[in-house]
């Protein structure tokens, strides 16, 4: 086994919990300055970046269940951040864009976001360790799939 089970264990370990870490802090973060979870961030920026935008490509996206992805859509639309309209050629699904607030949450959320990521992942390792980091983990997500 390549680097022995206890160095892929370890990595494991520190990954996981780091993960949660980084994900606890700038939630709270967020919720805080911006009123607006990371989860919610995550959803808008996917809609924001993505035409035609259906709740599968968001969960497509963030690599999360169909169910759990309507469930927070549902919530992003009654905060007023989405608004859903019929697809144009599957009458079985729906188109999701931001709203005038969705925009502007997002606008919020933003400096918040890249201020906690600075902070957490790129002070700490530098540009080099930072783009060796990325490009391990885009192998990584890439051979999970």
């Amino acid at each position: 086994m390549a680097g022995g089970s206890g160095t892929v264990r370890q990595v494991f370990d520190d990954l996981v919990r780091f993960e949660t870490i980084l994900w606890n802090r700038v939630d709270e973060e967020l919720q805080r300055e911006a009123d607006l979870s990371l989860g919610g961030l995550n959803a808008l920026l996917v809609i924001e970046a993505t035409p035609r935008c259906r709740v599968q490509d968001v969960a497509r996206a963030l690599a999360i269940t169909v169910g759990g992805t309507s469930q927070a859509v549902d919530r992003l639309e009654k905060a007023g951040l989405v608004e859903r309209t019929s697809h144009p050629t599957d009458r079985r699904s729906s188109v999701l864009a931001l709203t005038g607030a969705g925009s502007a949450a997002l606008r919020r959320a933003g400096p918040v976001f890249d201020r906690a990521l600075e902070r957490m992942l790129a002070r700490p390792l530098g540009d080099e360790r930072l783009a060796t980091l990325a490009a391990a983990l885009h192998d990584l997500r890439g051979s999970a799939t």
